[in-house]
């Protein structure tokens, strides 16, 4: 025969204690994985920089200097209209996003280089810190 505590299952204050344990784990665990996913949206942006940077390095060897700001990273696909050295396209896909889904920020001449190349982070504004900081080339 079965006792009487065997076929009874569990208690209110059994289930309570299982929902705390899981809440306890949850809350020291979901910190942890979100700061990671903003770590490598950062680092995603950072190789995408370096990889465009290389793309611009080739046009520029090509042509004899780096598309203008008017121009765009769009230079890096399609030939511009006024430079026959052109022996793109310098990307073998189009131009991504930032890992933000924003389009990358391009100046040349650059106020830091020969061109400047830049995200805005995780906010999308100038300046900021931790995932907000811009991401740039220089």
């Amino acid at each position: 025969m079965h006792s009487a505590r065997a076929t009874r299952g569990f208690t209110l204050f059994e289930l309570l204690v299982v929902v705390a344990i899981i809440g306890v784990l949850v809350a020291y665990v979901a910190p942890r994985y979100f700061s990671q996913i903003g770590k490598s949206e950062v680092a995603s942006t950072k190789a995408q920089i370096d990889a465009l940077s290389k793309a611009l390095d080739a046009y520029r060897l090509d042509v004899g200097a780096y598309p203008t700001t008017e121009q765009g990273l769009a230079a890096l696909n399609s030939r511009p209209t006024d430079d026959p050295k052109w022996r793109g396209p310098y990307l073998s896909k189009a131009v991504p996003a930032d890992a933000w889904g924003r389009p990358y920020n391009y100046r040349s001449p650059g106020q830091n280089g020969e061109y400047d190349l830049w995200s805005y982070g995780k906010d999308g504004q100038p300046g900021g810190s931790g995932d907000d900081a811009d991401v740039v080339s220089w």
